[in-house]
C-alpha cells in the first residue's frame, strides 16, 4: 500500500501524515508559500519503500480551482540513492534546486524521484563515493544560499565532426532509469490523482543520466508528455520513431566543452527526428560550458516558458 508523508521545511525531516484532502481544499489561513512534500511508495524494482519529492508552487494552496502543469525531473548519476536518507541529493541540481533552494518562482508541480544505486556505489565512482550529506543544499528562511561555482577547469573545445560513425555510439540505455519504468508510471499516477494537475501539460526533463532517461522514457510512453527537454544526454537513434510519430516537442541541450558526453553523439538521434518528419525540434549548444551546462539551462527563464507554451 502506498503511504504518503509531508515534508514542510527541511529536506530530510518527515513530519505528520499526508492527506490528499489537504491539497484539494483551502482554509482561511492557507499559505500561498510553496511546499515541498515527501511521498512514500514501494518500488517494484526491489520491493523496498522509497520516497520521492513533490514540490507545490507558490499559490497552490490558495487557488483551489486551478490545475497546475507537472514537470517530472530525472536527475543525473551522482544523485542516486536509497530514496530515504539519500533523497536530499536530488536537491543539488535541476528545477527543484531552482524552485526550492533558490526560490525561483516556477509555476509547476515538480516531481523528483531518486534512482536506485543498482551497484553504482560498488564501482569506485569518485563523485558517488566521496559525496557527503553536507553537500545537500538547505532552503533558508531568509534569502538564498550562494550558488556552487561552475566546473573550475573547462575542457578544451573539440569541434564537431562532419560525419559520425554510428558504430561508435554507445549502447542504448544508461543502466538505470529503464529499470524503474513501473515506479515512474506509479509516481505520475499518484501525483495526478492526489494533486490538482493539468494532464494536458505534463513535461519531462532530465540531466546527464536523466537526459538519457528522458529520451528513453518518452520513447516508451510518447502519449504522456506535452514536451521533453533532455539536458546533456543524447537520444539514441533507436528511441526516435515514437517521439517523431507523436510529434513531441523536443528541446535538446549540450555543452560545447563537455568531455563526459561528447557533442558528436547528439546528432544521429536529432537527425533521425528530422528524417522522420519531426518539425518541433530545438538543439542548443552552450559552447563555453562543459557537462554542467545544466546549471545555466535550469537557471534560465526561457526554458520554463518554452515548456509552458506546449500542451498535449
Amino acid at each position: 500500500m502506498t503511504r504518503f508523508t509531508r515534508l514542510l521545511a527541511l529536506p530530510l525531516l518527515l513530519i505528520g501524515a499526508y492527506s490528499s484532502a489537504a491539497t484539494s481544499s483551502t482554509t482561511s489561513n492557507a499559505s500561498a508559500e510553496p511546499v515541498l512534500n515527501r511521498i512514500s511508495y514501494t518500488s517494484q524494482a526491489d520491493q523496498k519503500e522509497r520516497d520521492f519529492f513533490v514540490y507545490l508552487p507558490e499559490g497552490y494552496a490558495t487557488q483551489p480551482d486551478k490545475e497546475w502543469p507537472v514537470m517530472l525531473f530525472l536527475h543525473g548519476n551522482g544523485e542516486r540513492g536509497n530514496g530515504k536518507e539519500d533523497l536530499g541529493y536530488v536537491l543539488i541540481h535541476g528545477p527543484l534546486y531552482e524552485a526550492w533552494i533558490q526560490k525561483k518562482d516556477l509555476p509547476f508541480i515538480i516531481v523528483s524521484p531518486q534512482l536506485h544505486m543498482f551497484g553504482m556505489d560498488k564501482r569506485g565512482i569518485s563523485y558517488i563515493d566521496n559525496r557527503s550529506p553536507s553537500q545537500i543544499p538547505q532552503r533558508l528562511e531568509q534569502g538564498t544560499p550562494p550558488r556552487a561555482p561552475y566546473f573550475a577547469t573547462p575542457q578544451p573545445m573539440t569541434g564537431v565532426p562532419s560525419q559520425v560513425d554510428m558504430s561508435l555510439i554507445p549502447p542504448l540505455l544508461p543502466e538505470g532509469w529503464d529499470k524503474v519504468e513501473e515506479d515512474l508510471l506509479h509516481i505520475l499516477d499518484t501525483v495526478q490523482n492526489n494533486f490538482r494537475t493539468d494532464k494536458s501539460r505534463l513535461y519531462l526533463t532530465g540531466m546527464s543520466y536523466g537526459g538519457f532517461g528522458t529520451w528513453w522514457f518518452a520513447s516508451q510512453h510518447p502519449t504522456l508528455f506535452a514536451a521533453i527537454a533532455p539536458v546533456v544526454g543524447w537520444g539514441h537513434p533507436s528511441y526516435i520513431a515514437p517521439i517523431a510519430k507523436h510529434q513531441i516537442p523536443v528541446w535538446q541541450f549540450a555543452g560545447g566543452r563537455d568531455h563526459t558526453v561528447p557533442i558528436q553523439y547528439f546528432y544521429p538521434g536529432l537527425n533521425r527526428l528530422e528524417q522522420l518528419g519531426h518539425t518541433h525540434v530545438r538543439f542548443t549548444t552552450h559552447e563555453d560550458m562543459g557537462h554542467d551546462a545544466w546549471r545555466r539551462v535550469y537557471g534560465s527563464d526561457d526554458f520554463y516558458q518554452w515548456l509552458l507554451s506546449h500542451r498535449r
